[in-house]
């Protein structure tokens, strides 16, 4: 099996680190981490530096916040990492700085992929999340081993960026219809109507997603402790602003859900889940 070193021990990157750690991979981690311990415990290898961790690993996988975060640690990856690694970023980052990272990996004789998830924290725990996948194809064969330990839903969507690409339109459509959600229970409840039984009906009919079996359900119980942090829906809705003004379409009801949640993150609701619009709905 290969080495992983694996970069960005969060909510997120500590349960896929450990599920690597289950299947029998190697993993070297950061020792300055909050979740070194944890991870050491279950059998990580401690590194100093990430031009160290890089150096001995021959696969590298990020997951970190944003596209500083990972233009910073790739700056210190390139320190380290031989020729013929493969790079796995598999944060939610702007397509265009997967395009650089794909091309300065490139010029050093690394292979890299973009390869955002989806399924929160719950997948992230129970190896079951969605990988879009940029990047070619036989980069994607040898991390396909790994994809699998990590996720279920696994799909190689196209040329680098193109993963990225895909998961802005899954943020887009999953906080357009949280809206739809929040609007439609606001409406149903100054109607007075029952939003337990309307939500079961409505999740009989054409109208039923997740979010509305789940979302609905935290909206109905006012439950906001987070699965997704609006602070990170809002940048993630910023990518797909900015992707979509790259290529001239225009995105606009993705525009009214990103300053909704602007709206609630500079109110100082950034840390609640996204599933909050329906507090912002209710003029709380």
């Amino acid at each position: 099996m290969e080495k992983i070193g694996f970069i960005g021990l969060g909510i997120m990157g500590k349960p896929m680190a450990l599920n690597l750690i289950k299947a029998g991979y190697q993993v070297n981690v950061l020792s300055a981490s909050n979740a070194s311990g944890i991870l050491k415990e279950a059998g990580a290898s401690l590194i100093d530096n990430i031009a160290e961790l890089s150096k001995h690993s021959d696969i590298i996988i990020t997951m970190l916040p944003d596209s500083p975060e990972v233009k910073n640690v790739v700056s210190e990856v390139l320190e380290g990492i031989n020729s013929g690694s493969l790079f796995i970023d598999m944060s939610t980052i702007s397509p265009a700085v997967s395009l650089e990272i794909f091309t300065i990996m490139k010029d050093k004789g690394v292979s890299a992929l973009d390869a955002p998830v989806s399924g929160g924290q719950v997948g992230a725990e129970a190896a079951s999340l969605s990988i879009m996948v940029g990047g070619d194809e036989p980069s994607f064969n040898r991390a396909l081993p790994i994809f699998q330990t990590l996720g279920k839903n696994i799909v190689l969507i196209g040329k680098p960026g193109a993963g990225q690409v895909t998961k802005a339109c899954n943020q887009m459509i999953v906080g357009i219809t949280i809206q739809a959600v929040a609007e439609a229970f606001s409406m149903a409840k100054k109607a007075g109507v029952d939003l337990e039984k309307m939500r079961d009906v409505l999740l009989g009919g054409f109208a039923q997603s997740r979010i509305l079996d789940l979302h609905g359900k935290r909206m109905i119980d006012g439950n906001f402790v987070p699965g997704f942090k609006v602070k990170l829906h809002k940048k993630d809705m910023g990518i797909a602003l900015q992707t979509g003004a790259n290529h001239n379409v225009s995105l606009k009801a993705t525009e009214l859900i990103a300053g909704l949640m602007n709206q609630l993150v500079s109110e100082g609701h950034g840390e609640l889940d996204h599933s909050s619009l329906f507090m912002l709905q209710e003029g709380k």
